[in-house]
């Protein structure tokens, strides 16, 4: 033991000798590397091409349709302009255009363009003489276009910015005439959810700023943008002239659930005007959106045939940390205005535009996001490659001293209480808590603090209330008890619906770390994956639990020392102050505002939610169980229960302060952040940050941490299925050959949990603490209630608990599906419906005679043993 806390000692001294060279680079940033690929694709068969046309895809093909052009000779050379209404269709990138019969409904530019899963829909524009309210869409049926109405704008307007939110259009700002001399401040939507004869445009409350057109639009993590954009006034003639500085405020609409109206929210300026850029703009990974050149207020020649084009400036917006940074350039010659965005086979396609003054392009570019960087090194892989390769030594070592199932699954009762709860805490921490914890602070706040204080409320009641039962009746798994205090087929269902989370349990807690394995090293996730389900299956069949027991050990040393790493790296760069007072401002530590609705993480939800997903695992997961039955006796596994009480508190603080310090850090800094999902904040920080070698030590732990996880469930799953299923119906077996059914078995959960995490590589999660947590509110807290009802009740009996756990699904489906109650609730929920049901059934179920002597907290000797 004293050479773990010299190591954890030791390692977070290294950190403070390894300042400099990190803190260093880091005060010499770099502008950010490119985020985007820019292609050619053929041109539109136009010798000149067209201002302000209308774009969208439909049935795969690209559709590019109407625009203006100076087609003689240019504006400042008095050439007129001509408004057009040809329609061209490209099936493929390697395609060529063609220009179709059917046209629009009038010759048309300046309008929005949007894509639905129906058609592209039209919506607004104008022509020389007037702006229209006519919204219409265009659909491809693979030899023809079809034009469909659809209900007309409030007024005519041009020169609008909009796009599409879930099923919803949203259109900002415009003109509505050719001669207007002050933009439009309105914001409409038009929810396509709606059956086609009861839609209409509603008028919502729009942005809490000065009206504009030509902004850009944008949609992103679930809200709409309205950003940059020009102003008009009079002149001295009567005439329009733009208003300078030209806009650079940003707005941010979220909206409400179940309604078009929402909220408001204005965003971090932008550093310079992008008034006329493509629009919408660029969404990029789970936070970040893109903004393509546009008009700024730098000078120009007075002679438009000078004109040097468009800037050629790329900015992102990093949503959560509400940061502006220039990422990259846009090629030479390919910077537009007054072009529509329209994503088409992973990329975004800009058709035609406007080059400079007057002068437009016919070509066409396809924009795709380039491939992350990573920049690994060998002294990290050796780290990496020696860390797995000593779980694997650990499980050879151990495996000599496995001789039974006995040892197999409780290591013999000769584990230490202090490793036992080492165990506890890495098998409950996971990969899960050390990437998504600091992601979730970082991404919202620390609420879910609350949460984890409830294991000081928990720990007691395992204690007193329910570890007697476990110890005492010398019980192999949790559900053993359940036969004993009710009937067989408890135990089975309990049994087979541990086995079944579990599996499930497997799949999230390997996706998460290999998300971050091949962020940061570059290796496919799915090869990420295997590697972990191998390496975790070869040490568990090894050295069974008392291997995954002392590999908890390590891996909990390496993690919390690393998640320490970061932090003191963190408050070296930026400053202590400048991080407590940087998540002061953000609202980090809001975490007490007080409400009564049960839909929001609000602080009675955590604290609810919170002490029953720890008592839902604490009393009833055969992963945690198994540990207390590992040490030598009751008293030793009150110890462990105790120990790992106090490590979690202060190791959630340790998150939730890691997830503030980035956030700290990356809105200072927000040319470093990566677009991409937000749980790879934290191994992000770890290659950009931490000194070599390090790096790949942390990164080790990481998937140690979720290798940790998987092989509790495997070795877990294995016991209960020998215990609570084989040896129950075959008791004949001997136990030489239940032990090598166990290996057997051990193999075969690896491989369906691997399996399970390369099926969750192909789903989108938003956020996978969330999802863990919900999944185990939702299968765990019937579980849990059966041992609340076996503890707590006499009258309570093997059918009516089977009723109350059923019923208690049941509740907890139409909860998920037909109410917005917080899933942290879900447990609660879960217990407390099974513990309702399944006593009431038993009072209504003929009562029954069982010696439930030593079962129950009114029948147990309660000395100490």
């Amino acid at each position: 033991m004293r050479s773990i806390f010299a190591l954890s000692a030791g390692a977070a001294g290294v950190v403070l000798m390894l300042f400099s060279c990190r803190a260093v680079e880091a005060g010499e940033l770099p502008r950010g590397s490119p985020l985007l690929n820019w292609q050619e694709l053929p041109p539109l068969p136009d010798p000149i091409g067209f201002a302000g046309p209308l774009a969208g895809t439909s049935n795969g093909a690209l559709i590019v349709a109407g625009g203006a052009n100076f087609p003689d000779k240019p504006p400042w050379q008095d050439g007129k302009k001509v408004w057009y209404d040809k329609i061209y269709v490209l099936d493929s990138p390697e395609g060529k255009w063609k220009k179709v019969q059917q046209k629009l409904p009038r010759p048309l530019a300046y309008g929005i363009s949007v894509t639905t899963p129906r058609g592209v829909v039209c919506i607004g524009g104008g022509d020389g003489d007037r702006f229209y309210p006519d919204v219409f869409m265009l659909t491809w049926t693979g030899d023809r276009i079809e034009t469909t109405r659809l209900p007309p704008l409030p007024r005519p307007c041009a020169f609008s910015c909009g796009a599409l939110l879930e099923e919803t259009i949203y259109v900002a700002g415009g003109l509505d005439r050719p001669d207007a001399t002050q933009s439009l401040r309105h914001f409409w939507a038009l929810d396509l959810s709606v059956p086609a004869g009861h839609r209409k445009w509603q008028d919502i409350e729009p942005w809490p700023g000065p009206e504009r057109h030509l902004a850009v639009a944008a949609v992103q993590y679930g809200s709409f943008f309205v950003l940059s954009g020009f102003q008009l006034e009079p002149d001295e003639h009567g005439k329009r002239r733009r208003v300078k500085p030209y806009l650079k405020d940003g707005y941010q609409f979220t909206p409400g659930k179940g309604q078009v109206a929402g909220t408001w929210r204005r965003i971090a300026d932008l550093p310079c005007p992008v008034a006329a850029a493509p629009s919408p703009g660029l969404p990029l990974g789970q936070s970040h959106l893109l903004v393509l050149g546009g008009i700024d207020d730098s000078p120009v020649p007075d002679d438009p045939a000078e004109h040097p084009g468009f800037v050629n400036r790329i900015l992102a917006y990093h949503i959560l940390t509400d940061t502006w940074a220039q990422r990259g350039q846009i090629p030479d010659g390919a910077s537009r205005v007054t072009a529509p965005v329209a994503e088409w086979q992973g990329g975004w396609v800009i058709p035609s535009g406007e080059s400079g003054p007057g002068r437009r392009s016919p070509k066409v570019y396809r924009v795709t996001p380039t491939e992350k960087q990573t920049s690994f090194g060998i002294i990290n892989w050796i780290s990496l490659v020696t860390y797995l390769g000593s779980l694997i030594g650990m499980g050879v070592y151990i495996s000599k001293r496995e001789k039974s199932t006995e040892d197999f699954f409780l290591a013999g009762h000769r584990v230490p209480w202090w490793a036992a709860a080492m165990s506890i805490y890495g098998t409950q921490l996971s990969a899960i808590t050390f990437m998504a914890s600091p992601a979730v602070v970082f991404s919202t706040d620390c609420v879910r603090l609350l949460a984890s204080m409830m294991v000081f409320l928990v720990t007691p009641v395992v204690i007193f209330f329910y570890l007697p039962f476990f110890c005492r009746l010398k019980v192999a798994t949790a559900y053993e008890y359940l036969e004993k205090r009710f009937n067989l087929p408890v135990r089975l269902y309990s049994s087979l619906t541990f086995i079944l989370f579990q599996v499930g349990r497997m799949g999230v807690v390997m996706y998460l770390p290999a998300i971050a394995l091949a962020a940061v090293t570059g290796i496919n996730i799915y090869v990420c994956i295997s590697i972990m389900g191998v390496l975790c299956t070869i040490y568990t069949v090894l050295g069974g639990i008392e291997a995954v027991i002392w590999t908890d050990v390590l891996q909990v040393v390496v993690l919390l020392t690393g998640a320490l790493l970061c932090l003191l790296l963190i408050i070296g760069q930026v400053g202590l102050t400048d991080v407590l007072s940087i998540g002061w401002d953000n609202d980090k530590f809001d975490i007490l505002q007080w409400s009564w609705t049960p839909n929001e993480m609000v602080p009675w939800v955590m604290m609810v939610g919170g002490f029953f997903l720890f008592l839902v695992p604490y009393t009833s997961d055969q992963t945690v169980v198994q540990r207390y039955l590992t040490t030598r006796n009751e008293q030793q596994a009150a110890r462990s229960m105790w120990t790992n009480a106090l490590l979690i508190l202060p190791g959630f603080v340790l998150f939730s302060g890691s997830g503030v310090a980035l956030y700290a850090f990356y809105k200072t800094n927000p040319q470093l952040l990566r677009p991409g999902i937000n749980d790879e904040i934290l191994p992000v920080f770890i290659v950009q940050q931490l000194p070599v070698g390090i790096t790949g030590l942390v990164i080790a732990g990481i998937f140690a941490a979720a290798m940790s996880s998987l092989d509790s469930s495997m070795n877990s799953v294995a016991s209960a299925y020998i215990n609570d299923f084989h040896r129950r119906f075959r008791p004949e077996v001997s136990d030489h050959a239940n032990l090598v059914l166990a290996r057997w078995l051990t193999v075969l959960i690896g491989a369906i949990g691997t399996g399970t995490a390369l099926l969750l590589a192909t789903i989108e999660i938003k956020s996978l603490v969330d999802h863990f947590n919900m999944i185990m509110g939702m299968i765990g807290g019937c579980l849990a209630g059966l041992f609340v009802l076996g503890v707590f009740t006499r009258r309570a009996s093997g059918w009516g608990a089977l009723i109350g756990a059923v019923a208690g699904s049941l509740v907890l489906l139409w909860v998920k599906f037909y109410t917005e109650i917080n899933f942290y609730l879900y447990a609660a929920i879960g217990v407390g419906s099974c513990v309702f049901v399944g006593y009431l059934a038993s009072l209504v179920l003929p009562r029954w005679d069982r010696d439930l002597e030593g079962l129950t907290i009114y029948t147990i000797s309660w000395g100490r043993k």
